[in-house]
């Protein structure tokens, strides 16, 4: 019964998200995106608030349901994996080392909502320096495109010949 119904709101989503005519390329995510995200320093705030607000909403989550955070966690790779296969394989990793940390570390929800609380102080700040309003105000699924843009930038930065769909090089 459970995989019918997980199966159903696949199917559904595959319909909702599937319209050609509404769904976005990566690289259209990532100019927009980047718009707003042109200063080095909230770059630099960004790559490591963005990574640590997914790290706590997964923490916040697996503490009240695992199946939810297990379903949401698919359902967000299934988007990635719309968008670009390499980068939702990277994402997965990322995810999974996350997941296993969460497992593992004997930390309440209070220490979850402390990573996350401070990392959004982190990025209102960067967005501050930049004067630009986050994206998500404008999209709420910049929500999922954040950190899908710092593995881009990462594997820029670690592999050679990963080619960057970001507007400006990293530099540092």
């Amino acid at each position: 019964m459970t995989l019918k119904l997980f199966f159903g709101i696949l199917k559904k989503l595959k319909k909702y998200y599937c319209k050609e005519s509404t769904v976005k390329s990566i690289d259209e995510w990532f100019e927009e995106y980047s718009d707003s995200h042109q200063n080095q320093t909230n770059k630099k705030i960004h790559w490591v608030c963005v990574p640590a607000i997914l790290f706590s909403i997964i923490g916040i989550l697996a503490h009240f349901s695992t199946l939810l955070t297990a379903l949401l966690l698919v359902l967000t790779l299934v988007f990635y994996a719309r968008l670009d296969i390499v980068l939702a394989v990277a994402m997965a990793a990322l995810l999974a080392v996350m997941a296993w940390l969460i497992i593992i570390l004997p930390v309440g929800v209070g220490f979850y909502i402390g990573i996350f609380v401070i990392a959004w102080i982190g990025q209102f700040y960067g967005h501050k320096v930049e004067g630009k309003k986050p994206s998500f105000f404008k999209d709420l699924q910049f929500l999922l495109i954040g950190p899908v843009w710092c593995m881009d930038a990462y594997l820029a930065k670690v592999l050679p010949k990963w080619k960057s769909r970001q507007k400006l090089a990293i530099t540092s």
